[in-house]
């Protein structure tokens, strides 16, 4: 705990079998509890889970990223967490950071905290492809002028929410897709939800989860259409429900696409 605050780490899993250990091993004390979900993986991540004794969820079939956070987060919640953080576990952001983004919140600073590989300087330094960079750096850009806030990315995968921000963004909404991430944070924006952030290093390597050229176009292009759809919504001109206040939330027991796993051991 920190603060009193009820700390839990959620990790969207897919062909996470040889990092997930890695990934696990470095999650700090402050941590009450961890769960993984796995979007229907064809490795052994959910065997590794188990040798671990991590609770865990597992799709009926391979839904996307965007499902496998919802999934994450109605579990959480569903466990009383005052404050979540979602670690991806192909360990390429370093788990070190939980203890910080997590007190920014529980002490009240931000609503939301986000690992930035781009504040340090550090992304080019640990792998990250030239296009991505130039494409983050351009796509931020556009975002921050649409959404009227000023970040330094979007697109990082760490992340740490308060409880209120996940019992109050209508995130059933949103796609199944990669981006949900963009979606969210435009939500936030939105809802007027305070973010701040982190100077994160990050590292690429084979093992390391990366989205290919074509999905990054399909990525960029959802990106784009979020923050228009966000200005339109804005001004009164449109109304779309990723920005519904009444629209569907993360509700406790209404899921059926995926089980509980039996873990060897406990965890939280």
């Amino acid at each position: 705990m920190i603060n009193g605050k009820r700390i839990v780490v959620v990790l969207p899993a897919y062909n996470a079998e040889k990092t997930l250990e890695a990934t696990v091993r470095e999650l700090p004390e402050t941590v009450d509890r961890c769960i993984l979900v796995d979007d229907y993986s064809s490795d052994r991540t959910v065997e590794v889970a188990q040798r671990l004794g991590l609770p865990y969820f597992v799709h009926d079939r391979n839904y996307g990223y965007g499902r496998n956070q919802q999934t994450c987060y109605r579990e959480a919640l569903n466990v009383g967490a005052d404050v979540v953080i979602m670690v991806h576990p192909d360990y390429q952001y370093t788990p070190l950071l939980v203890t910080a983004m997590a007190s920014m919140v529980a002490y009240g600073v931000y609503d939301v905290v986000l690992g930035s590989r781009i504040l340090g300087g550090t992304a080019l330094r640990g792998g990250m492809p030239l296009y991505k960079y130039i494409s983050n750096r351009f796509l931020t850009a556009f975002e921050n002028i649409f959404l009227r806030i000023k970040l330094s990315e979007y697109h990082t995968g760490y992340r740490a929410f308060s409880r209120e921000v996940l019992s109050t963004l209508p995130l059933a909404e949103n796609s199944d897709d990669f981006v949900f991430d963009n979606q969210m944070l435009a939500q936030c924006a939105y809802f007027g939800f305070r973010i701040g952030e982190v100077s994160c290093p990050t590292k690429y390597f084979k093992e390391a989860s990366s989205i290919n050229f074509r999905r990054s176009v399909k990525y960029g292009l959802g990106v784009l259409s979020t923050s228009l759809e966000f200005a339109l919504q804005k001004s009164g001109l449109a109304r779309f429900r990723i920005f519904d206040a009444k629209g569907t939330r993360l509700l406790p027991g209404t899921a059926t696409y995926y089980a509980r796993g039996a873990a060897n051991g406990s965890n939280g």
